[in-house]
């Protein structure tokens, strides 16, 4: 019964996305610009405009959130799924220690974190993103903000967050877990905890980046370091408080991967 309540919302989903009638606002933006689009508000200018608009919107209403983490998952994970609890407990217990709570603000694990703060009385904030079937903002958010441009709520999600903790997920999940690697393991973020939760789940990635990766010199070990996978929401709190008190911990670990990188590319020899 489930899975047919299942089949029957994504098939509902699939109808909502085929009826959308124009493209999305990226698509719009990265589109080869054509002689006929002579109007200014059809220009790259002008984007570039609704650009800064999206940024001077998102600092001006998360300068003052203060200690906050970011949470990521699957957008399909279901309210009866063990991950959606295990999020909300997770949530639930960095709200109580004083951080912010910070999703993409749809339904899933990201709902699941918006929920775990409003238990904890703690702020709950939700970046949702235009796209072409629209997902919403979810019922626990209390402070939220519309993109149309995935680059620049990516921005709010690293610049405003201490931490991510990353549950199950699909492309969107892997692409902010790589992106957060890349900008550690390049030194443009500092002392900043990536947990994976589920061991299941990510097991067979961790592997391939041993096995496969690091086997075939694309990565160093040190760059194994740049991330931590927990089963235990505890474990996930307490990994982000001994990293916000103590800054040499993380630095550390971090500084190994960044040495690395650079005697890889032949830098600072």
């Amino acid at each position: 019964m489930a899975d047919q309540k299942d089949d029957a919302a994504f098939a509902r989903m699939l109808m909502r996305a085929r009826r959308y009638a124009g493209p999305t606002e990226d698509e719009k933006l990265l589109q080869v610009p054509h002689p006929e689009q002579t109007a200014f508000t059809n220009s790259d200018p002008w984007r570039v405009l609704r650009i800064i608009g999206e940024f001077v919107e998102g600092f001006d209403t998360l300068a003052g959130l203060g200690p906050a983490v970011t949470i990521f998952g699957s957008a399909r994970i279901k309210p009866e799924d063990p991950m959606y609890q295990a999020a909300v407990e997770t949530a639930r217990l960095l709200g109580e220690a004083g951080l912010a709570i910070i999703t993409g603000g749809g339904p899933g694990i990201m709902e699941a974190g918006n929920r775990g703060a409003r238990a904890a009385g703690a702020k709950s904030i939700g970046l949702g993103i235009e796209l072409p079937f629209e997902q919403g903002i979810n019922d626990y958010v209390d402070v939220d903000l519309m993109f149309r441009y995935f680059f620049a709520r990516k921005t709010m999600f690293v610049k405003y967050a201490q931490a991510f903790v990353i549950f199950p997920g699909g492309f969107g999940t892997m692409d902010e877990l790589f992106e957060s690697l890349t900008l550690i393991q390049t030194g443009k973020v500092r002392n900043f905890p990536v947990i994976l939760f589920s061991a299941a789940y990510w097991k067979g990635l961790a592997d391939w980046l041993r096995d496969t990766m690091l086997a075939g010199g694309k990565i160093s070990p040190h760059d194994l370091d740049l991330f931590y996978i927990t089963d235990s929401p505890e474990e996930v709190r307490d990994t982000i408080l001994r990293a916000m008190r103590d800054e040499t911990w993380r630095v550390q670990q971090e500084e190994g991967a960044r040495q690395a990188i650079r005697r890889a590319y032949g830098v600072g020899e």
